[in-house]
């Protein structure tokens, strides 16, 4: 499964500042613009996979995952 995030960017100073918008606390600070975009990328992968864990590990088992679209 593909999906898709949006990054809202910006330039200060030196600096290029970065957040993803749909998920709260995944935001970045790098001196270029292509590197802000690749740990914006880290980043994001890394909270998924830990908010997944969170998850599984709070709904112990017997659980049934489903895939839902918006």
């Amino acid at each position: 499964m593909n999906t898709e995030y949006t990054a809202i960017i910006r330039q200060s100073g030196d600096w290029w500042i970065g957040w993803i918008e749909e998920i709260p606390g995944v935001n970045c600070q790098e001196r270029t613009h292509k590197e802000l975009i690749e740990s914006l990328r880290l980043t994001l992968k890394e909270a998924l996979e830990f908010n997944r864990k969170d998850a599984i590990a709070a709904v112990g088992s017997g659980y049934v995952e489903e895939k839902i679209a918006v």
